[in-house]
């Protein structure tokens, strides 16, 4: 599956991440919270030195974490300014203790930046149904050095099961001035988002005004952190929220002008950017899983039928043991609610077709040889229509059942 150059006009920034806008800063601390993972940070910071415009989307779970709960109230006034996550304790289903707890992160961030508590919006992952240890929370957040640099450190603080960081950032231009987005993301399992993403965090130099950018930032996770699973399972602290402080200067991006496109597909490509590095460090997973669905009758049934596939657990097991069995990916499709036309209905294993209104004689070594790749591309033309959409996934492994078996003893 080759890779797919940047849209024109998007610079991908080498080593790039959510300090790399200007007037970002971050850091982060060992506090003694996580158990889990090799990176010795687990509480962290991010900050604009000036006030922002900000989006934010959380998990459409009915149980949602103290975290999002505080933040959902911070974000409404779209003016966050600070990021403030821990690692290794969600604080979900903990009570009033829980809210408290997480409501004192905030504080404690405000009173590290002399802001408003507002203006910050509270991460925690991990564990659920623990408090946190507020104590070393309290004890942590004076130790976190905030530096222009400190974004790489971040990315690896909010890390839980993940086995490396997920980083981008992007450079476009637009009324002849440059702009920067920003992202670090986590997560590697119970990932089936339902609005955005375990967290994605998001910064950008630009000025934006606030309702295109919350409907930016929907549009963006919508084909994107919407359409990544790892393993059909919806967590109960998914948030996306992405800062604007307008350091680059230049006028406010508003809907409608020719930087509204630029911008928005900037966020976009950094979005997917972040969804696919999620879906290939699924918990356990050796390959990164593409499915294209084409034909389809409307857009929603190209995505309800797209997500199906990269979660069905029988096209994940087939991939990860190089099998060519279409029908599993046919059988997805089928449960998806998706129309399908399979007089008119295609399938393709890479760039092989395995069937296009019956079942085509193929090269099953062939098949399995581009099931061996690292990248999976599956495509699945549903022979109604015209509308598309493209998700991806990993393949299923015995370690992801390891990890998740003994995930708390």
């Amino acid at each position: 599956m080759r890779k797919r150059a940047p849209a024109r006009g998007i610079e991908e920034i080498a080593g790039g991440g959510v300090t790399s806008p200007q007037g970002f800063r971050a850091g982060a601390t060992f506090a003694g919270i996580k158990t889990l993972g090799k990176a010795p940070l687990d509480l962290g910071i991010v900050a604009s030195d000036a006030p922002c415009v900000s989006a934010a989307m959380f998990t459409r779970s009915a149980v949602k974490g103290a975290a999002v709960q505080v933040s959902i109230r911070h974000a409404r006034r779209g003016a966050l300014r600070a990021i403030i996550v821990n690692a290794g304790c969600s604080n979900v289903a903990t009570g009033a203790t829980g809210l408290r707890d997480a409501e004192e992160m905030a504080d404690l961030a405000a009173g590290r930046l002399r802001i408003e508590p507002a203006g910050v919006i509270v991460g925690s992952t991990g564990v659920i149904g623990r408090a946190l240890p507020m104590d070393k929370i309290r004890a942590g957040v004076p130790r976190i050095r905030l530096a222009r640099d400190g974004g790489a450190r971040f990315a690896r603080a909010i890390m839980t099961t993940d086995t490396r960081p997920k980083e981008a950032a992007v450079r476009f231009r637009a009324g002849g001035r440059a702009y920067t987005i920003g992202a670090c993301a986590k997560g590697a399992g119970m990932i089936h988002p339902d609005m955005a993403t375990m967290f994605c965090w998001i910064t950008t130099d630009a000025a934006v005004e606030r309702r295109f950018l919350q409907r930016a930032l929907r549009n963006a996770v919508d084909d994107s952190l919407n359409m990544m699973s790892v393993d059909a399972d919806t967590s109960t602290s998914d948030t996306t929220a992405i800062l604007a402080n307008g350091a680059a200067g230049g006028p406010r991006i508003v809907a409608g002008t020719p930087a509204a496109a630029a911008f928005a597909a900037a966020l976009r490509h950094v979005c997917i950017s972040m969804a696919k590095m999620l879906a290939r460090d699924g918990e356990g997973a050796q390959k990164l899983i593409e499915v294209r669905i084409e034909g389809a009758a409307n857009d929603r049934q190209a995505r309800a039928a797209a997500r199906t596939v990269t979660a069905s657990p029988l096209v994940k097991a087939a991939v990860h043991g190089n099998d060519p069995n279409w029908g599993r990916l046919l059988m997805a499709v089928g449960r998806s609610g998706a129309r399908i036309d399979l007089d008119r209905a295609g399938v393709w294993i890479g760039d092989l077709p395995v069937y296009r209104r019956l079942p085509l004689p193929f090269d099953e070594a062939a098949a399995s040889a581009c099931l061996r790749n690292e990248e999976v591309l599956l495509r699945v033309d549903l022979g109604v229509g015209k509308a598309s959409a493209t998700a991806w996934g990993c393949d299923l492994t015995p370690e992801y059942v390891h990890i998740n078996s003994d995930y708390t003893t």
